[in-house]
């Protein structure tokens, strides 16, 4: 391992999705990357790049998202410390999907495409744990959908500063500053920095958050969990499996479920 990384390698073990890793994928994966280290500013990598490898942000912070021919930017997500991403392109081998620039002095863990492959190639149930690192995005991106089609915007809002103190459903360590601006949260969320500084100070005001410069701080993450309705889908989610035991529970359910399946339809 490199020496640099020695310092983070406490925080990286910590991680819930590295620290699950067997141990030798752990060691092999910190044997083979290298530091990368960008100055506020600084692209990793552009939409249409090829394919580079996987990377954990060590320090710092990487704005992930696109810019279109206009100058607007759609930001989808801002890479904080022990944020793995960029295992997407592993799978399909295709070009990057979106920008991913410093928004300040980072220290970045890069396992390069190459070395990466081969240690996957050696051993290819590794490819199982890479897989569980892309479902956890790609639940979090339905979640994202569902919010942006379905809730208002101070619902929207309080549900991703959620998923941001969360961890982005585990993939990163729990943390209660965001280091976002408001113009950059707008930005995630579709909506226009007014609004996102009217919601965040409509927040402040009950004490769930306060405001600082380029930074977000949660205060109470109970009642952000509240005003961002999570609550109310943990409840509908056990509704559901409740439901879904009392069928199963009913007289001749269980010989229904271990029955064929036309003799089910019949």
């Amino acid at each position: 391992m490199h020496p640099l990384f020695e310092p983070y390698r406490p925080q990286l073990d910590a991680h819930p999705w590295f620290g699950a890793l067997p141990a030798e994928l752990r060691d092999a994966l910190a044997a083979a990357a290298v530091p990368r280290r960008l100055a506020a500013g600084q692209v990793l990598f552009r939409r249409g790049d090829a394919p580079c490898g996987l990377y954990a942000v060590l320090s710092g912070a990487l704005s992930v998202g696109a810019v279109d021919a206009s100058g607007k930017e759609a930001l989808l997500t801002v890479a904080e410390p022990m944020t793995w991403f960029g295992e997407i392109a592993l799978f399909d081998e295709l070009p990057r999907t979106h920008d991913a620039i410093a928004l300040e002095d980072a220290m970045l863990m890069h396992v390069p495409q190459a070395a990466l492959q081969q240690l996957l190639d050696e051993t290819p149930r590794y490819w199982r744990y890479l897989a569980l690192l892309m479902a956890q995005k790609l639940r979090m991106s339905f979640m994202n959908v569902e919010a942006l089609t379905l809730m208002p915007a101070a619902q929207r809002l309080a549900a991703r500063l959620l998923m941001i103190a969360e961890g982005y459903g585990g993939i990163s360590t729990r943390h209660r500053r965001i280091r976002l601006s408001q113009e950059r949260l707008g930005a995630m969320l579709s909506l226009s920095r007014q609004t996102a500084n009217q919601l965040l100070k409509e927040l402040a005001a009950r004490g769930v958050v306060r405001l600082h410069v380029g930074e977000i701080e949660i205060v109470d993450l109970n009642a952000l969990r509240a005003a961002s309705g999570a609550a109310h889908r943990a409840e509908d989610a056990l509704a559901g499996a409740d439901d879904a035991r009392s069928d199963g529970d009913a007289p001749g359910a269980g010989d229904a479920s271990r029955a064929p399946a036309t003799r089910r339809r019949s």
